[in-house]
């Protein structure tokens, strides 16, 4: 733990509202707390730093600080999605064309259509966000852990209103960063309350203030729609992906026609058809309701809609989804050998239980190919029990295999507790989630078999931190149509529709 001389630790609460401000607060009973030495109202937020970490937290409660509703206060999630829905209506901007889809939807047999949405999601690191800022006239030092540190230096210098070469960035352990910690206004937060303290602060975030304060993966709205031959192979692909830009905030030179291109990346997978058509539509939430990147990025929001309509497609042309899938990898030999090999090693086609299921993801994320497969049980009132999950990849040269295992073990925690659980919802102008009560993350006892197997490789080595993230909500939602017959188009799963007559 850092620790520097003079320093205090202080609580924070900035506003639950997107755009509130301080309304009213208790001062003088916030400074009776012992340990409290000050109460520092900067509008949004208020800081109170003390002796230990006890006494700014009672010292917080002390101040009963209420808020005004701020400018979005009658804004939810059901006109989020409305916003959305609306906005996917429009033709969008073009990021891949080829061939022809409107010849082909005209000569096809016929054409499946499909709509997937994915909520909002917080980064719920283990270790909340968190800053110590020791600042002088002329210097500021700070240690935090961080995705970015000059993008750290940068924004303290501003807050600060130093030059960056006057900062100083300790970059500490992330404590969990999954693309929370690319983002960095805990920093200029940090920065704002030391200026203000005129004493070094350690601004430690709690549970609450970290899930209602972070930068949210996208709500994505996705309209799918795929022309089939008179042999039930798909002839024609279009997908639409509407939702917030991340790279026109985080990297505005990145966003260029009007195309978010971490947003649409995978969005036909590794696949060929031979007409496609891939769109973009930007829609926006409220200010104050930041969009970032949240682990898997691009390929995990793509993932999910293209390999469960590409499930669709497969059963409406009975076709088999692991043959369907080889069928379209002409020009990817790698991921072939990847679902072979998975088809082997998950004994698939092997008949199951009633209400048991077996579904298929395959990706090319990160220069890796790998492929899922994830076995559910489905009970009678809806709960989803994941039972098994068989992972292969193929990341090139490998020099540790048990690093490969645990990262895919991760990832599919991770994976798996966003399809099961993972939702943040808006109510008046505020995230109403705020701590693992209402945010759930996968318990021990309630994580399936993990087996890996890895593609020997000369290819060079490549990512593996967040492939099994990407696979595990397609696995899983594929699964339990194998198991129940329905289909679950928007997450996270909602089991009251998956209980048994």
């Amino acid at each position: 733990a850092v620790k520097v001389p003079g320093m205090l630790i202080a609580a924070v609460s900035a506003s639950p509202y997107f755009g509130g401000k301080v309304k009213s607060h208790d001062m003088a009973t916030a400074r009776k707390v012992r340990g409290v030495r000050q109460v520092l109202n900067l509008g949004d937020p208020v800081a109170v730093p003390a002796d230990h970490n006890g006494a700014a937290r009672k010292g917080l409660a002390a101040a009963a600080v209420e808020w005004d509703r701020g400018p979005a206060a009658a804004y939810d999630t059901a006109t989020m999605v409305s916003d959305l829905e609306r906005a996917s209506l429009g033709d969008g901007a073009t990021a891949r064309a080829e061939g022809n889809v409107v010849a082909a939807r005209t000569t096809g047999a016929r054409t499946l259509e499909a709509v997937y949405q994915q909520p909002l999601m917080a980064h719920a690191a283990m270790e909340p966000m968190n800053c110590t800022v020791q600042l002088s006239k002329d210097r500021c030092e700070l240690w935090t852990g961080t995705q970015v540190p000059t993008r750290a230096q940068a924004a303290a210098a501003t807050a600060a209103g130093l030059k960056p070469e006057q900062v100083v960035v300790n970059n500490q352990l992330l404590g969990g960063g999954f693309g929370r910690r690319l983002d960095v206004d805990n920093v200029t937060q940090a920065v704002r309350i030391a200026r203000a303290a005129r004493v070094p602060v350690k601004v430690v975030w709690s549970r609450e203030e970290d899930i209602q304060h972070d930068v949210y993966r996208p709500y994505h709205f996705n309209r799918l729609s795929a022309t089939l031959d008179a042999g039930g192979r798909p002839v024609g692909w279009q997908h639409r992906v509407t939702g917030s830009s991340i790279m026109a905030r985080f990297a505005p030179v990145a966003f260029k026609n009007n195309i978010d291109g971490d947003a649409i990346r995978d969005a036909a997978g590794p696949y060929h058809f031979p007409n496609l058509l891939v769109q973009y539509v930007r829609q926006e939430p409220p200010a104050g309701l930041l969009t970032g990147w949240w682990r898997g990025v691009g390929h995990m929001q793509n993932a999910f809609p293209v390999e469960c309509f590409l499930d669709e497609v497969a059963h409406a042309g009975g076709q088999d989804p692991v043959a369907l899938r080889l069928a379209l990898l002409d020009k990817h030999p790698r991921a072939r050998r990847v679902l072979e090999l998975l088809a082997e090693k998950s004994q698939w086609g092997r008949p199951m239980p009633a209400r048991q299921g077996r579904g298929l993801a395959l990706t090319h994320a990160f220069g890796t190919y790998a492929a899922q497969v994830c076995e559910v049980a489905v009970d009678d009132d809806g709960t989803v029990r994941p039972l098994r999950v068989v992972t292969v990849v193929d990341c090139g040269i490998v020099v540790t295999p048990s690093t490969v295992e645990a990262q895919v073990q991760g990832g599919n925690v991770f994976g798996l507790s966003a399809v099961l659980y993972g939702n943040i919802t808006v109510r008046e102008g505020r995230v109403e989630q705020s701590n693992f009560h209402d945010f759930r993350v996968m318990r021990m006892n309630e994580a399936p078999v993990m087996e890996t197997h890895i593609v020997p490789s000369t290819e060079a080595p490549t990512g593996i931190g967040e492939v099994a993230t990407v696979l595990s909500a397609p696995a899983v939602v594929n699964a339990v149509f194998a198991a129940t017959g329905k289909r679950i188009r928007t997450l996270p799963i909602d089991g009251a529709t998956l209980r048994s007559a």
